[in-house]
């Protein structure tokens, strides 16, 4: 089995991250830890208060990313899984799912921010877009909380 754990950093993935050291996995599951950023356009007066340049600020974004799937990928390790870490640069919903595709994962697991009416509308869902359109099966993990104040 192959499992594409998709993760931001925030509360809501490491539910997501949780969720998959909480269960029993076949031997020979193989797990792909993924984190996306997104292309990062500052406004002009942050790149001339910081001193920072565009390369210097994806730069920086990129070894965050690797850090934080370093840590989900360790978190996750245990007997007969198989574990990997990637990060990808683009839309979260299109690199996810393009990493499903490409990698042909079985399941994809992410976290739910919660988001509900004008929020979700305004804002968009990672979630909701990778269910919509995922080739494969996926789980969305909710916060017990979350689900407590809904």
């Amino acid at each position: 089995m192959k499992i594409l754990l998709a993760i931001d950093g925030s509360p809501h993935s490491q539910a997501a991250v949780d969720e998959i050291t909480r269960r029993p996995w076949p031997t020979g599951t193989s797990v792909r830890v993924v984190s996306v950023i997104r292309p990062y356009t500052p406004p002009a007066t942050e790149v001339v208060m910081t001193g920072a340049t565009i390369d210097d600020i994806r730069a920086r974004q990129m070894q965050e990313a690797e850090q934080l799937t370093r840590h989900a990928g360790e978190l996750v390790t245990g007997p007969g899984l198989s574990v990997e870490t990637v990060v990808r640069e683009g839309d979260p919903r299109s690199a996810i799912l393009d990493e499903a595709e490409s990698w042909g994962a079985d399941l994809i697991v992410v976290g739910s921010h919660g988001r509900t009416g004008l929020k979700r509308l305004v804002l968009g869902s990672v979630a909701q877009a990778i269910v919509a359109h995922a080739h494969c099966s996926v789980e969305v993990v909710r916060r017990r909380h979350d689900v407590a104040a809904h």
